[in-house]
């Protein structure tokens, strides 16, 4: 008896919208003579909206929700959602999320191609700057610190070619990943290539004063059939001197650690490669290089369940069991502490000169818990604080001190994805890549959101963009900017408003060391 009302109760509910459709598509197709029309007269629309809002002067009502339906109030009528994976050019809710999403897209891509776009905070702008500069209100590092932000408000994208020795094959590869180096004249990249496993090397980056930017692949390129899972620069026998590399193994090769020199990458340096060796380490999530001098060429890996120490030169090793996956690190440069983040969400230190690596876990100096899994660490000069970033698309600053966040900032988004984090202290500027496929820019300051770049590409699983921020893209004669890497594609947004492919009318670059430039 019930199934019954269930089922009558079914077919009155499919009747009166099925009623509603028949009454707006015939006051959409006729005017009240009953002739064709454009759009429906006014005595259609006042006997319409009388119908729904019970007032002729009301706005019309929308349109009811059909469970399983959904209504396209362009076409103004109602479309089947199909579950997806036995259709053909299905109709989803997914789809329609992402259709919604690549507008959204579109329109503030068109809104940042503007030539005036809206201050980072209100009242905010150079002018203005200035003259509390002038008058002696403003100090020089507030001064810096705000024109940075009015600088990122203003910058506009431009494609960058990189020049290359096979300029007649240009890149088609996906950008998997991008790190610089501490000077950001060199870039480490990794792109996936299409016959699976991905490539490797270095892109030179020059700039000048004039305001020109230029970026130069190297001669020698690595392919690997294996994933690389996480790569940071290392400093052997200088600054910067090696890359760390961390792949995956597969099938029956283990996965492995290499500790390869730049110079490896180039035909043109003279000099001889140097200390080049490969680790037989499983599957590692992070890697983190120490500059501290007491743990001299020293490097920390992440894995499940265990961070491994690593001598580079004698091979010792420092085990350390843990409870969950290590997925980020950094070492602390004042001592030889290394800072880690895991999947359980928890984050430790561990202080290297402590002999005890018990199972009670007594080694681990600091503990604090984020409450997803952490994908990012990063310590800020003084040390005294730790920012943190998850898969709830949360990022905080804790103060290691007290074990306590002091600050939240709002707006990434992350579900699952192993997303880094991008701190430039001295402009005071915080950045993060989103899962949406953003790029924000915060105020590591007070966390005000002070501007979210749309992609150049539509968002994808596979099209999430990679950045680099830094006052001096280039060198020491460098530009300031951002960096941009997605799909096979390279942009630059520069501070510079009339920024060419060539030499602009700007002077000098913003630069933590000398006066910026308005």
């Amino acid at each position: 008896m019930r199934r019954e009302d269930c089922g009558g109760n079914a077919r009155r509910h499919l009747h009166r919208r099925s009623e509603w459709r028949r009454r707006v598509e015939s006051t959409d197709q006729t005017d009240g003579d009953g002739s064709p029309s454009a759009g429906p007269s006014a005595r259609a629309a006042e006997n319409t909206s009388d119908r729904f809002s019970g007032s002729s002067s009301g706005p019309s009502a929308p349109a009811p929700e059909l469970p399983g339906f959904y209504f396209d109030a362009e076409k103004n009528r109602y479309f089947r959602l199909l579950p997806g994976h036995n259709n053909c050019n299905p109709l989803t809710r997914e789809m329609l999320e992402m259709k919604e999403q690549e507008k959204k897209r579109s329109k503030l891509l068109a809104e940042d191609e503007q030539p005036r776009k809206a201050t980072p905070r209100t009242g905010l702008n150079s002018t203005l700057l200035l003259q509390k500069r002038h008058l002696g209100v403003l100090p020089p590092s507030s001064y810096c610190r705000l024109l940075h932000e009015v600088k990122v408000s203003e910058m506009k994208r431009h494609k960058l070619e990189v020049q290359s020795s096979e300029s007649s094959s240009p890149n088609t590869d996906n950008f998997r990943l991008i790190v610089a180096d501490s000077a950001c004249e060199r870039v480490f990249t990794v792109n996936d290539v299409s016959h699976g496993g991905c490539k490797y090397g270095i892109m030179n980056f020059h700039g000048c004063s004039k305001g020109s930017l230029s970026a130069e692949m190297c001669d020698n390129l690595y392919f690997t059939n294996r994933k690389v899972n996480s790569v940071c620069w290392a400093s052997v026998t200088h600054s910067d001197s090696h890359v760390l590399l961390c792949l995956v193994g597969i099938s029956q090769t283990p996965g492995c650690v290499s500790l390869l020199p730049a110079s490896l990458f180039s035909n043109s340096n003279p000099d001889q490669p140097g200390m080049l060796c490969s680790f037989k380490i499983s599957t590692a999530w992070s890697c983190a290089w120490c500059l501290n001098p007491q743990a001299d060429k020293t490097f920390s890996t992440g894995l499940s369940r265990h961070v491994i120490v690593t001598d580079a030169v004698t091979g010792r090793r420092q085990m350390y069991s843990t409870a969950s996956d290590v997925l980020a690190q950094q070492f602390a440069l004042r001592d030889p502490v290394l800072f880690n983040g895991c999947r359980s969400g928890e984050i430790f230190s561990i202080d290297l000169r402590q002999r005890s690596r018990g199972r009670d876990q007594s080694w681990k100096a600091c503990r604090m818990q984020q409450g997803s899994a952490v994908t990012a660490v990063r310590l800020l000069q003084d040390e005294n604080y730790l920012l943190a970033a998850d898969m709830l698309g949360k990022i905080k600053l804790w103060d290691v001190r007290v074990r306590r966040t002091v600050r939240q900032y709002e707006g990434h988004h992350n579900e699952y994805a192993y997303l880094p984090l991008h701190l430039s202290e001295p402009e005071g500027l915080l950045l993060a890549v989103g899962q949406d496929c953003y790029t924000r820019l915060w105020s590591l300051g007070d966390g005000h959101l002070l501007r979210t770049i749309p992609s150049p590409h539509p968002a994808g699983k596979n099209s999430i963009p990679n950045v680099v921020f830094s006052s001096q893209l280039g060198g020491r004669t460098g530009l300031p900017g951002l960096l941009m890497a997605v799909c096979h594609d390279l942009y630059y947004y520069p501070y510079n408003s009339d920024y060419q492919e060539g030499l602009t009318s700007e002077g000098p670059a913003v630069s933590p060391h000398s006066k910026p430039v308005i």
